[in-house]
């Protein structure tokens, strides 16, 4: 299941304001639409820039001073730098950053059942049920599911999996704030799930039905490695409205 990609996830929370340290990191990762590449941060090295549909385009990066098998990922819109986040080798949420809010998210170290990239890999299933915490003191409570189709494909040259999943978040009261559901991609070579096709449903009621998928992968000495400019499906965007923090777009992907 890929990370979730959208801040204001409940009503009647106040989103606090950012500390210094976010306020750093969104003057690093701000670019301005349309900037030419992507640096990662001090010790880290890109390795792979994404195409999207949606109109995104992610920079997938790796840093000495982290785990092994640790992952980090930027994603870009045409407005510029706008979430980041941190998977470990199983693809748990260790921690995200929505860059426009200063929302930060991390994995609470207990749960009942981490996510598991290897048990996917292994057995075709893997059930989930853990907690986030976010700097605001917000609890979001996972419970869901990955499977593998048993369907293989290759999008740019890139051998992928297909998934099927499913994921409830509830509130810290056990409120359901938002279902998703729909098809994913993994690889096992880069360990690390891909958005796909999905439907959610806020506790609106509101739906929403979206394509995130890859469409282009390139790698050190390829042309768009480290472009920060989507090539996808942004005048569609364009015509939907870019409002990220409406209740439609919210508890948006990626466990990137």
């Amino acid at each position: 299941m890929t990370h979730p990609r959208r801040a204001n996830r409940a009503p009647r929370i106040h989103r606090q304001a950012l500390a210094a340290g976010t306020a750093a990191l969104l003057t690093l990762f701000a670019l301005p639409a349309g900037a030419a590449n992507f640096t990662p941060p001090s010790g880290c090295k890109l390795e792979m820039t994404v195409q999207n549909r949606s109109c995104t385009v992610s920079q997938h990066y790796r840093c000495s001073g982290d785990a092994p098998g640790d992952q980090w990922v930027t994603y870009f819109t045409r407005e510029g730098a706008t979430y980041q986040s941190r998977i470990d080798k199983e693809t748990r949420w260790m921690e995200s950053t929505d860059l426009r809010t200063g929302l930060v998210d991390v994995l609470e170290d207990a749960a009942e059942d981490h996510a598991s990239f290897s048990t996917l890999a292994r057995t075709g299933q893997d059930d989930f049920d853990f907690w986030t915490r976010s700097n605001n003191g917000e609890r979001l409570h996972h419970v869901g599911h990955d499977e593998l189709t048993g369907e293989k494909v290759q999008i740019d040259g890139v051998a992928l999996e297909v998934t099927r999943f499913e994921l409830i978040t509830y509130s810290e009261s056990g409120d359901v704030l938002i279902t998703r559901k729909g098809q994913q991609f993994i690889s096992r070579a880069q360990g690390r799930f891909y958005g796909g096709v999905e439907t959610s449903q806020d506790w609106t009621g509101a739906r929403e039905e979206t394509n995130d998928s890859p469409v282009s992968f390139s790698f050190p000495g390829q042309p768009g490695f480290g472009s920060t400019t989507p090539e996808y499906d942004c005048d569609l965007q364009m015509v939907r409205g870019q409002g990220a923090g409406t209740p439609r777009q919210l508890m948006k992907e990626s466990r990137t």
